[in-house]
């Protein structure tokens, strides 16, 4: 006999926030509370639903049949009927036909919803169409039947529909041991009734087999089993709060799970997804649980309803094989939950290669143990921005974009006067600005991007290439090594080689030395959406956004989930792994638009989103049905890959009222197969149509305890987020300030008594004149570390210098004695002042007796433009003319292969071939004004070898050669430029000049060639 305790009973759940040290949500149904009175106004809204279902399912049935009689034919169409004329009476036909199919239409929709009412099992099937339709007929049906159990108990497909009916509100911490499924009218009420009282009596028995322990499967006659309740307002029922509440932790689902995976329930179908679980299922439970709303089976339980009882004793006699098979394959409170709902971690299993993968990642570079990578908790930060430094991916976005954006107002400023324009030099940054710089240069993986990038494309190729869809990925993770893995929503097979099947089969993984032997491939992006979370273990998550089936919310404090929102929004906006795509900022992120302005859209307020959703679903649901796709996927791999099917991802940072989170959750639907991902924030964490819920905590960790999460969140903080913006604003061309001509950072004295003590030669193959070339094999990381200094005269952070030595890491000892072996080497002046010492803010700096070529160009350029060469014409020739003779070719010409990847955030590779066009520009002008068109032409010529794309040369090439008058080397002249531009053809600016000063053009090229 089934025995009874309080649910507030020693068996039960400690407190009402589960065991203590519990990382996950509060129990929100921590003890049985009253039922809800019902009202006059109940009963008052149950007799007007009454009154008018039956107004709408016989009333409008019988004035059609009685008034207007039936419209259709009695025979069969005839021909003679299209020839005949249309009259009132034909309209009035037609629309009768109309009210009786939509008359039909909601009497469907009624039968629908009260059998899913009446069965509590599953969700509401929809009626095609019938959105309006359907939600008029639940809320009558609701609203009748509101007066015998709550309203909430007929709609356990709340978090798919979104609606919330009015009236039927009950706190959240209502007890479910009260509701049964079924529990609706007559003999349904009283099993509901019976029921709930013998789940009440199975806290005292289930507390004797406790001694069990956790996860062990008691004998078949003490088995216990719950039956999940139907959802209480926004509530719904979890694994993880019966884990909670009966188990005493609710991180033991995994368990709950285990026993009852792919195992059929009384509705027919099975549980696969351990955040997926209807009202009315059975879960078998460990032996150890307990608490008053379980059952023990097949034991006797005469106050349960012979219908459950012979469900839970049918579902009883699965268990036994499927047991075992969970117990062979490691089931139990440590078992890794392998649900493709659930982010699993991905195990790091030592490959056959992977001691040497150690090897190379140990000697990567040179010197040894110097470049080990660093251990976990490195050193200092110098005061730099931590949330930056441990972001590689957002910070390689980040880099990449604002040298992007650099380059462009350099070109763009390439437009303006040949002489002391702005944005030659971009501006330096200070304060905030420039410690968020030194943190992205530090921080950045642009190594790890490019091989995430390649692995994707390559694979999306390699599929295409086996005529194979592109499975749908929920996450990927980042291991420490370098290995990637994607967890897929459920097994695809194989994957192509050179990825591998992973721990089981949704996981593939792909090892970073095949990942290095990717090619670039021309293919579209296959999963854009993907974006960095956090870590846990020394692995990065990175979730798709774009697969979520729903909404993703994220609950905690507003200031916490700002730091998230403004992380996902710059990563998004700036990673290296997507081709296009559209993100839309609602509630924040107005002032994050200059990072990325084609791709970031900032809205006002929700109800312009709901809009703007509404339509783009619409478009984007025709579109692939009129390109025969079922999703987003199998549309990238076609052949209009590179134009269409680019992900849209809304961040709604501001909580939604209750009418917005239901239009949102009818919007998220479908939006997985659209390609279109929602992150919502929310002050309660209680958001309908949520599919996967996370939450910030104040000591940044983000949780997800349905999806197994719990990761070190990775955040921008608004502090951070406008250091960066400002970096971006400074360097964007289009903005128009009062901001003086810049100059060179660094000016050196070219006169005779400027000699410098050390000189390096830069421009052209790398020479130090001055010191000895040092012994060993740390010669080319003294070099290397010179130069980054030479080209950074503001000053270089340590974490900056060693991030672009040792790009995988190293320790503070290893740098720290690499930097008094520079110090070393380079000595000290005459004075005793040392060539390289430590500004006030710990940054590394050359003396001014530390000179390079590059330094001595922009001197001589600047001085001819901007001083002396303004009022003496000789002067400034003289100086256009050495600075020219400086440029032996492009800058670290024949550098050792493998170094100096730090280059590659760096824009002198724009900057200094605009500076040689410069010089060359002006020296050819300066010989024009005397009518030298043939120094012209050699000064023009010079520059053309480090500037060779640059048309203002080929410009004032055209124009120096007419001057010689000779049309025969003119014609020359434009069949090169011609050969040169290839299938492109010339610029328009190119062909309006040669029709102006060779009108005959086309035809000699044609000649000529």
């Amino acid at each position: 006999m089934a025995r009874r305790t309080t649910s507030n009973s020693p068996g039960g759940p400690p407190g009402s926030s589960g065991s203590p040290g519990s990382p996950g949500p509060r129990n929100r149904t921590p003890q049985p509370l009253p039922g809800r009175r019902r009202t006059a106004g109940d009963f008052v809204k149950a007799f007007l639903a009454l009154v008018a279902l039956l107004v709408l399912l016989v009333g409008v049935p019988g004035v059609l049949a009685t008034q207007m009689g039936w419209p259709l034919p009695s025979g069969a169409p005839k021909v003679e009927w299209l020839q005949q004329e249309i009259t009132v009476d034909t309209f009035i036909n037609v629309l009768t036909v109309v009210v009786w199919f939509a008359w039909a239409q909601f009497t469907a929709c009624v039968l629908v919803e009260v059998k899913a009412a009446l069965s509590g099992v599953g969700l509401p099937n929809r009626v095609p169409g019938a959105g309006p339709s359907q939600l008029l007929a639940r809320q009558l049906v609701a609203a009748l039947l509101l007066v015998g159990a709550t309203a909430a108990s007929f709609t356990p497909g709340l978090s798919q529909l979104g609606r919330q009916l009015e009236g039927n509100q009950r706190p959240a911490a209502a007890a479910a041991a009260q509701q049964t499924p079924g529990g609706l009218l007559g003999q349904q009420r009283e099993q509901a009734a019976a029921s709930a009282a013998a789940l009440a009596e199975q806290a005292a028995g289930a507390a004797a087999h406790a001694e069990g322990g956790s996860g062990a499967r008691a004998s078949e006659g003490d088995t216990k089993f719950y039956r999940i309740q139907p959802p209480e307002g926004r509530h719904h029922d979890s694994l993880w709060e019966v884990a909670e509440r009966h188990l005493g932790d609710g991180r033991r689902y995994k368990e709950i799970y285990q026993l009852n995976k792919d195992r059929t329930q009384p509705d027919g179908s099975k549980l696969s997804e351990a955040s997926l679980i209807r009202p009315g299922w059975i879960m078998e439970m460990p032996g150890d649980a307990r608490g008053g709303e379980l059952v023990e089976m097949p034991d006797e339980a005469p106050k349960v309803s012979p219908e459950v009882q012979r469900q839970i004793s049918d579902y009883a006699r699965t268990g036994g094989a499927h047991q075992q098979g969970g117990d062979r394959q490691g089931g139990g409170s440590g078992t890794l939950d392998r649900d493709t709902a659930h982010i699993s971690l991905p195990e790091q299993r030592p490959g056959p290669g992977q001691g040497q993968g150690h090897d190379q990642s140990g000697q990567q570079g040179q010197g040894g143990q110097e470049h080990a990578a660093p251990p976990a908790g490195e050193g200092s930060g110098f005061g730099l921005p931590e949330a930056l430094l441990g972001a590689p991916l957002l910070a390689a976005g980040l880099l990449g974009a604002l040298g992007r954006r650099r380059r462009q107002a350099l070109w763009q400023s390439a437009l303006g006067a040949v002489g002391g324009r702005r944005g030659m030099e971009p501006p330096t940054p200070t304060g905030a600005a420039a410690d968020a710089q030194d943190a992205l240069l530090a921080g950045a993986d642009p190594e790890g991007v490019r091989l995430l990038d390649r692995s994707l494309r390559g694979l999306a190729a390699s599929l295409a290439g086996e005529s194979r869809p592109l499975p749908t990925v929920y996450a990927a993770w980042l291991s420490g090594n370098g290995d990637l893995h994607l967890q897929l929503a459920q097994p695809a097979g194989r994957p192509p080689t050179p990825w591998q099947l992973g721990q089981d089969q949704t996981f593939w993984m792909l090892a970073r030395a095949d990942a290095e032997r990717y090619e670039d491939v021309d293919t579209a992006a296959p999963y854009p959406g993907l974006v960095s979370l956090g870590t846990m273990d020394d692995s990065r998550l990175l979730l798709n956004l774009e697969s979520v089936p729903g909404i993703v919310s994220l609950s905690g404090r507003e200031q916490d989930r700002a730091g998230v929102f403004a992380s996902v929004a710059a990563e998004l906006a700036t990673n290296g792994w997507s081709d296009r795509m559209t993100i839309t900022l609602v509630g924040f992120g107005e002032d994050l638009t200059p990072l990325a302005p084609n791709r970031l859209r900032h809205l006002d307020d929700i109800e312009a989103l709901v809009e703007t959703m509404e339509a783009e679903t619409r478009q984007r649901r025709g579109a692939l049905g009129a390109a025969g796709q079922d999703s987003v996927l199998t549309g990238r791999t076609g052949p209009a890959q590179h134009t269409r099917w680019a992900p849209h991802l809304v961040l709604l940072a501001a909580e939604p009222s209750a009418e917005d989170a239901v239009k949102l959750a009818e919007l998220a639907a479908d939006a997985g197969r659209l390609g279109i991902g929602y992150l919502v924030g929310t002050d309660s964490g209680d958001l309908p149509g949520a599919a996967w819920e996370m939450e910030i905590t104040s000591e940044g960790k983000l949780l997800a305890p349905l999806l197994g999460l719990e990761l070190d969140a990775q955040l921008l903080p608004v502090s951070q987020q406008r250091a960066v913006v400002e970096l971006f604003t400074d360097a964007d061309p289009e903005r128009d300030d009062d901001r003086p001509t810049t100059t060179p950072p660094f000016l050196v004295d070219i006169s005779e008594q400027g000699r410098p003590a050390v000189y390096a030669r830069l421009v052209g193959p790398y020479e130090i004149i001055g010191l000895e070339t040092p012994d060993g094999e740390r010669s080319p990381l003294l070099h290397e570390a010179l130069a980054l200094l030479l080209l950074h005269r503001e000053g270089v952070h340590p974490r900056v210098l060693s991030s672009a030595l040792w790009p995988r890491g190293v320790t503070d000892d290893v740098r720290d004695a690499l930097v008094e072996r520079l110090r070393g080497w380079l000595g000290s002046d005459p004075d005793g002042t040392p060539r390289l010492a430590a500004d006030a803010t710990g940054r590394l700096k050359l003396a001014k007796s530390v000179v390079s070529d590059l330094d001595v160009l922009r001197s001589l350029y600047h001085e001819a433009t901007q001083g002396r060469g303004t009022d003496s014409r000789a002067v400034r020739g003289r100086l256009l003319t050495d600075a020219l003779v400086l440029v032996r070719g492009p800058l670290l010409a024949e550098r050792p292969a493998g170094r100096y990847g730090w280059l590659t955030h760096e824009i002198i590779d724009a900057q200094l071939p605009l500076l040689v066009a410069d010089i060359g520009l002006a020296l050819s002008a300066f010989h024009l004004e005397k009518n030298r068109a043939e120094k012209a032409i050699e000064a023009l010529d010079a520059a053309l070898g480090s500037a060779p794309g640059d048309e203002r040369l080929w410009h004032e090439l055209l124009r120096a050669t007419h001057a010689t008058g000779d049309s025969d080397r003119l014609k020359r002249l434009a069949a090169d430029l011609v050969s040169r531009s290839g299938a492109r053809g010339l610029p328009p600016r190119t062909e309006a000049l040669l029709d102006e000063l060779l009108p005959t053009w086309r035809s000699g090229v044609a000649a000529v060639g």
